[in-house]
């Protein structure tokens, strides 16, 4: 029996040519990315995460600044997203304290947080960050009778006077047991004016001078209308 041993036609060796370095070309690539993966796979494996979420007293809690620090020395920083939370990855597996700090709010920090090869160390919500008093001006208060007893239950409205006839309301408290109550406000300088509201009695008001963050303290007269 005769063997045709004709080569192939030019045509079906180019094809088979090419045919051959696509399939080269897209085994490269796909070996390249599945060692990348390994890679990452491995690295991950070797380092730990902790996240959390920050809540605030108040304004926003985006923006705080979560330091990590391995003793004194900081190892790595990141902020809080608009909802609080954050997330540090790529932490070698040791022991931390973690601050976090914000203009306005007090320091928080928290310790002995230890980090886990291939392991999430989460912190939870737990984290509360209450206003720094000392960047904040208040206005403290009470409201007394004429005889000088406390009047507890009774509204007190705090206004910016922005001019010689206009107020803008910002707040209002109701009294304590005392018969106490607090504003806290920006220490920017301004003009604020308290006003007591209470049927029966007689409107009492004073007007305060914020200058900078420092307490300014005022006291109200409860007197009630004459019958």
């Amino acid at each position: 029996m005769a063997v045709d041993v004709r080569p192939a036609p030019h045509f079906m060796i180019k094809v088979y040519r090419r045919g051959t370095m696509k399939l080269t070309k897209s085994s490269f690539i796909a070996a390249v990315l599945l060692l990348f993966s390994f890679s990452c796979f491995a690295q991950d494996k070797k380092t730990g995460t902790i996240k959390g979420k920050v809540r605030v007293e108040r304004g926003s809690p985006s923006g705080v600044a979560v330091i990590l620090l391995e003793g004194d020395r900081e190892v790595s920083r990141a902020l809080t997203d608009k909802r609080g939370e954050f997330v540090m990855s790529r932490v070698t597996p040791g022991t931390y304290s973690v601050k976090f700090r914000k203009a306005g709010l007090s320091v928080g920090t928290v310790d002995d947080v230890a980090v886990k090869a291939g392991q999430t160390r989460p912190l939870g919500d737990r984290l509360y960050l209450t206003i720094d008093e000392g960047s904040i001006a208040f206005i403290r208060g009470s409201v007394f009778t004429e005889d000088g007893r406390s009047v507890p239950g009774v509204r007190v409205d705090l206004a910016r006077i922005v001019s010689e006839n206009s107020t803008q309301k910002l707040d209002s408290r109701v009294t304590g047991e005392t018969g106490e109550f607090v504003f806290r406000l920006p220490p920017d300088a301004a003009k604020y004016r308290v006003t007591l509201k209470a049927d029966g009695t007689e409107p009492a008001s004073k007007d305060v001078e914020v200058e900078s963050a420092v307490v300014y303290r005022i006291a109200l007269t409860y007197k009630k209308n004459p019958k």
